[in-house]
Formats: C-alpha cells, structure tokens, sequence
C-alpha cells in the first residue's frame, strides 16, 4: 500500500461525509453455458465474454455500453441514490462487513495505480477515493445474486463494473485485474480494436470496463463482494459463485468523449484540487477527500 495512501487513511479514521453517484448502461449478451474448468474465451457479436483465470476458477466480465447524455447534476445524483439505499432491504444492524478493509485498500490502490500510469498521460486524472454510499448500493445488487447490471432506474446515473467467479481467489485483485486487462484492446482516444461507444451493436473485444476505470472525472468508488449459493450466469447455475459489484461516480463512459485529457500530469486538474498532485493524479487533500474509513 502507497505511504502517502497509510497517512491519508490515518488522518481520516473515523470521518465520513456524504456522497453521490452517478453510471454506465448495459445490454445483457447471450452466451453459451459457461463450463467452470474449461479455459477459453469465447466471443458473441465480437464481445469478450469470459476468461479463465486458473483451470478451476472463472472470472465473467459482462459487456457494458455507453450513455450518450450525461445525467452528472448533483441534485438528480443524490436523490436517486437516496432512493435507492432507502428501498433496499439492507440488514439495520451489521453483522459483517459487504467487503472487508484489506479489499477496499486493495481496490482503491489498484485503481489509482492504473489511472496514474494511462498512456497517453491524463492531464486532468484525479484521485480516487471511496464512497460509503456508492458501497452500500453495490451492496444491495450484489445480494439480489442478478447476473445483470442494475438497478435499472440507477443506470442513468451511475458506473459500474461486474465480475464473478467461482472457487477460491487469494486476492480480491483477481476480479479486478480483468477490467484492466482490456487495456490492450484500447487505442486512445477512439478504440481501434474495441468499440466502447455502441450502445446498440458492436464488434471487437470488449474494454469498456478499463475505460471506466480510467474515467479522469470519475473520482469515487464503492464496491460489495457477495457470495451468491445459486447464481444463473448466462444459463448455467454457478454455485457459490463470487460477485463483486463496484459501482463508479460520476459515471464514465459517456460516448463521443475520449476518457481524459491528454497532457502533462496535473496540468489541467479541475481548480477545486487547488494545484495539488501526487502520482500523476489531481489529489483532493486531508481536508476535501471524503474518505469512509473502516472501524
């Protein structure tokens, strides 16, 4: 974990403030069943859409499209996901932790490492931090055990990658490093062998998942790891099946936009950030990074 990562969350133990969300539509895509030990990848109308990590263990990534208005109003954001924590059957007294604190660093590093490092460099990249509102709404869908994005009346307003897998993992990196490796089927900033920006039909692998990642302007994240007992992938029943749900804000993706801004790091970070950098990244400070820290 970074050294200024450890100061941060020890100046910030205990504070949380409120947040919004904003998100990435989808079409769910038909595939064949899935057979847990055989290693493949197989493609539909040219989407990625599944790789194996060991001989015994999958990873499912569903392909995700784009929006093409942004719906970023503060307002709108805070309201749909207010409505959405309300309705949700979430447990009133915790028990357990939907993710624990060592998968929420792991996350939120990884994630900064990847935005820090993009090529071309990102003048406007900003840091990431965690939201604990954007959690608990992953939270709810990834207990509703729905191999889908949702829900649908959130769709509009927020970013979200899925993955599943079965078996077991060492690190909750491994259903996240497969968003990142669609890196190599991107050409910034209009794909070449991937299509991000076709929400109706596409061709090519999939990358829409790295593209959010890297998403300069989306700089909350918060995400909830289910164990799902029976999970229905693409028509084949998955038991004990590991559904990781990170849900992003504001959203990315919005099509016709490249990611970010090409150009000398930090150079053009929005004036909020004050003229502070660390890794290539605008960095918020102690003061205006709304960081939820773990009791």
């Amino acid at each position: 974990m970074p050294q200024h990562s450890k100061e941060l969350f020890k100046k910030l133990e205990g504070q949380y403030t409120h947040f919004g969300i904003a998100q990435s539509r989808v079409n769910p895509v038909a595939s064949p069943l899935l057979h847990p030990k055989m290693i493949a990848i197989s493609a539909v109308s040219g989407i990625l859409l599944f790789s194996l990590l060991y001989e015994t263990s999958a990873v499912v990534l569903l392909n995700a499209t784009d929006s093409s208005s942004p719906t970023n109003n503060f307002t709108d954001i805070e309201a749909a996901l207010k409505a959405h924590l309300d309705s949700a059957d979430l447990p009133k007294v915790r028990r357990k932790r939907y993710i624990s604190q060592n998968d929420m660093i792991a996350i939120l590093d990884y994630h900064n490492q990847v935005r820090g490092k993009v090529f071309p460099p990102a003048a406007n990249m900003e840091y990431m931090v965690w939201d604990e509102n954007l959690a608990k709404s992953a939270e709810a869908w990834a207990a509703t055990c729905i191999w889908d994005h949702g829900p649908s009346y959130l769709l509009r307003f927020l970013g979200q990658n899925l993955s599943v897998r079965t078996g077991r993992y060492r690190s909750i990196l491994q259903l996240v490093k497969p968003w990142y490796d669609e890196v190599k089927d991107y050409a910034f900033p209009y794909p070449q062998d991937c299509n991000p920006r076709c929400p109706m039909r596409c061709y090519g692998p999939m990358c829409t998942h790295y593209t959010q990642m890297v998403w300069a302007t989306s700089n909350r994240i918060g995400c909830a790891i289910h164990t799902c007992q029976n999970m229905n992938v693409w028509g084949a029943v998955w038991r004990r099946a590991i559904y990781l749900v990170c849900n992003y804000a504001p959203k990315g993706n919005w099509i016709g936009e490249a990611p970010y801004k090409v150009g000398v790091p930090c150079s053009a970070c929005p004036p909020s950030y004050g003229g502070s950098c660390t890794d290539n990244l605008c960095f918020p400070g102690v003061t205006s990074n709304y960081l939820y820290w773990f009791k």
